[in-house]
């Protein structure tokens, strides 16, 4: 995923909370131009987690989780987003990041999660923090 608007769309849907990521899903409807066979995934480390080498570092770790766990655990026509968490994600052993990411997939299709986040009015297309 590379537009803002389909990491927006995830962010409003279901989403869970694991030791070494926040992982964010939604299943695509009918109606969008995407292919309903792909398995789309995307990946977020805000400023919180420290500078740009910090960052990159969990968004590596992330997308290593992803390629490893995807393909056997993701079901084609959802999108997945992967956000890391502060001191965590990039200290975390890996074993233990892909235990967390298999738990979070099977949770999410289980229907176990957060109260998906409402939309926020006055959010749409506006930056935050600009």
């Amino acid at each position: 995923m590379h537009q803002r608007a389909d990491f927006l769309r995830a962010a409003s849907a279901q989403r869970l909370a694991a030791p070494g990521f926040l992982l964010q899903a939604r299943k695509r409807s009918d109606g969008e131009p995407v292919a309903a066979d792909l398995v789309r995934v995307g990946f977020t480390c805000s400023k919180k987690l420290g500078n740009a080498v910090a960052r990159n570092r969990a968004k590596r770790r992330l997308r290593e989780v992803a390629r490893l766990g995807l393909p056997s655990l993701g079901l084609p026509g959802w999108d997945y987003v992967l956000v890391g968490r502060p001191e965590v994600t990039a200290s975390r052993t890996f074993a233990d990041l892909q235990t967390d990411f298999a738990r979070a997939i099977a949770d999410i299709h289980a229907g176990r999660t957060m109260k998906p986040r409402p939309p926020q009015p006055g959010q749409k297309g506006r930056r935050r923090g600009k």
